[in-house]
């Protein structure tokens, strides 16, 4: 007999020793290879981290001779410093985005570590009187998901932080250094300096709103989904001159926390798509909350697309966009439908239950 064949025959309970057991030791040489990348990476960092102090101390020595030193040496060492403290920012992003997988994947092998022991001290009678149904006690795959679906997350989170909100913030602090010289040099020039960053600090006072609001939105907790999608169809609207239509049927009601989180993000999702993907000059979301279940469908009248190929191209990216979507919806008995043809737009129909 093969040692295929054996394997099928072992039972579930078996099987999840075995693949725990491989888990275990593949898992325990990808946290050694990431202890060597974090200790590398921090070393980059400090390396950085005195370079910004360098060239801090050569800034300092500059503003305290603004009056000689050239303008072009002046904007060669405030583009230096910005350009330290940008990659300072971003090699520590990557080394706290590590730590964190270093977290996880120590909770990992602890956890694959206690199954191995207690599957490895039963006994042949306690492993014949488990139910064929076991296999459902393999978690295994769903624990992988949660953990690289929240590490996809703070990944698309940081990187938006370093583009959005935290480049807006180095430049605004270096356009305040610059006024602050400036007014003991040319005043007429300082106010106008200063004109132009009150202008740069509301413009990025609205970024820092509109990205807090599309990372979680305060009023979804107070005010519910209706008003909130409300909110978000119109500013996405206008922000990308895309003519975009929300109809809602039914009495509007408050539904349980993370049922309209998931339509929200569901809505979020599937607009972004239409707006970078389908080339649509239209698009209709409609929100059904008649009855015991909560229809919300997204139509566009874009190039659309071969339904097939691209769920087979999401299905390689789970943590994901619609991947992600999709795995959410299963986990609340919702589902998630897909009615699109070449040159003919596209509909995505969100189904989940009231309750």
């Amino acid at each position: 007999m093969s040692d295929e064949q054996d394997t099928s025959q072992e039972s579930p309970l078996l099987q999840l020793a075995r693949d725990a057991r491989t888990h275990y030791e593949q898992t325990q040489k990808e946290l050694k290879e990431l202890d060597v990348s974090i200790q590398q990476i921090g070393g980059e960092v400090d390396r950085l981290a005195q370079r910004n102090v360098q060239i801090a101390n050569r800034l300092r020595q500059v503003e305290v001779n603004l009056d000689t030193v050239p303008r072009s040496d002046i904007q060669e060492v405030y583009a230096a410093s910005q350009d330290a403290q940008k990659r300072l920012f971003m090699m520590k992003g990557q080394l706290e985005k590590l730590q964190s997988d270093q977290m996880h994947m120590q909770k990992y092998i602890d956890f694959l570590q206690r199954v191995v022991q207690v599957t490895s001290e039963l006994s042949p009678e306690d492993i014949d009187a488990v139910p064929q149904g076991a296999e459902a006690f393999g978690s295994q795959p769903t624990i992988v998901r949660i953990i690289e679906a929240q590490e996809n997350e703070r990944m698309h989170l940081a990187r938006q932080m370093h583009d959005g909100p935290a480049q807006s913030l180095t430049n605004l602090i270096l356009q305040a250094e610059i006024c602050e010289r400036l007014f003991d040099t040319d005043v007429d020039q300082a106010r106008a300096e200063l004109a132009h960053l009150k202008e740069a600090v509301n413009a990025t006072f609205q970024k820092t709103y509109n990205f807090i609001f599309d990372l979680r939105p305060m009023m979804l907790d107070d005010l519910g989904l209706v008003p909130t999608l409300k909110r978000y169809v119109s500013g996405f609207q206008e922000k990308n001159h895309l003519q975009t239509e929300l109809t809602v049927m039914g009495k509007e009601r408050r539904l349980a926390p993370h049922t309209e989180v998931t339509i929200f993000r569901g809505v979020q999702e599937l607009l972004n798509n239409a707006h970078k993907h389908a080339h649509s000059s239209r698009v209709q979301v409609v929100v059904d909350m008649e009855g015991p279940t909560i229809t919300t469908s997204v139509e566009d009248d874009g190039a659309g697309f071969d339904v097939d190929e691209v769920l087979a191209a999401a299905s390689q990216h789970r943590g994901l966009g619609i991947a992600a979507l999709q795995e959410r919806l299963e986990m609340l008995d919702g589902t998630l439908t897909f009615d699109s043809t070449a040159g003919r737009g596209t509909r995505v129909t969100l189904k989940l239950p009231a309750e």
